[in-house]
């Protein structure tokens, strides 16, 4: 990872506002909420940047902005305002946000690659593990189905699924296996940035523990950018090189990760690494 380089991912500004707002919103802010008009912000002047090959972690409470910023990357929810550049799309140069529908499913498929906390927003829990990697592969616009059966395999063996098991859904799987496929079908064309929500909430410590090995395997093999979305400080202090720690919709404190959990700045950061402690 080099900062001196070009962003991988570059999000300026942005903005998630539920409501018109008003002249007071920014001084009337409880918690994210504006206490004359009622708007609620999501996320309030966001900006990040993501390096080749780093991993970034996304620390906060729920409704702190964190999947809000996620789910906008991923054009599940519209942005107010603001920008956001891939490398992988025309050069860096426009914003995603105002690409075309045809340009923005070509960025889902092929750009970046997204594992939902939940295994059923990523997968077709009634299709067979190797036709959720095709699917992908499909919409890519891969046609060889020798092609696309052998990728299936390296990718179900690299997250340490037996081929044996490639024809069997999803929904046969425990919560582990079924994230694994989740991150062998994100991975499926390639991506430039991986985006992980959450990936190991609800699972057991042993299962969570076997998902993040493999996240650092993957990253390794790979050489792919992360961006890791997590309520949880141990899971960030494991992946992540860079933290940025949300509040309310804002970023409050951000900075490398020993730096952050060594020597927290911020009340609400102090608190968090206290807990983990």
């Amino acid at each position: 990872m080099q900062l001196n380089e070009k962003p991988v991912l570059q999000v300026k500004n942005l903005t998630v506002r539920y409501g018109d707002g008003c002249p007071h919103c920014q001084e009337k802010l409880e918690k994210n909420r504006c206490t004359v008009c009622g708007t609620v912000w999501a996320a309030n002047d966001v900006s990040i940047d993501v390096y080749p090959g780093e991993v970034l972690g996304i620390v906060g409470e729920s409704g702190s902005g964190k999947s809000t910023l996620m789910q906008s990357l991923y054009f599940d929810l519209e942005p107010t305002s603001g920008s956001a550049f891939l490398s992988g799309y025309h050069n860096g140069e426009d914003s995603i946000w105002n690409a075309s529908a045809a340009e923005k499913r070509n960025i889902k498929n092929c750009v970046m690659g997204m594992v939902y906390q939940n295994p059923v927003r990523g997968l077709r829990m009634d299709y067979s593990a190797a036709s959720n990697i095709a699917e992908k592969l499909i919409a890519a616009g891969n046609r060889e189905a020798g092609f696309m059966t052998e990728r299936a395999k390296e990718l179900l063996t690299s997250v340490e699924i037996l081929t044996s098991r490639m024809g069997e859904a999803p929904k046969n799987f425990s919560g582990g296996m079924q994230q694994r496929v989740q991150i062998s079908k994100a991975l499926a064309n390639n991506p430039s940035i991986l985006l992980l929500d959450e990936v190991t909430t609800g699972l057991d410590l042993s299962v969570q523990a076997r998902v993040l090995d493999l996240i650092r395997r993957i990253r390794a093999q790979y050489g792919i950018s992360i961006l890791l979305v997590s309520h949880d400080l141990a899971v960030i202090r494991m992946l992540a090189d860079r933290t940025v720690v949300m509040l309310d919709g804002r970023i409050i404190e951000s900075g490398l990760t020993d730096q952050i959990l060594e020597d927290p700045q911020h009340a609400y950061t102090q608190q968090l690494v206290h807990s983990l402690l």
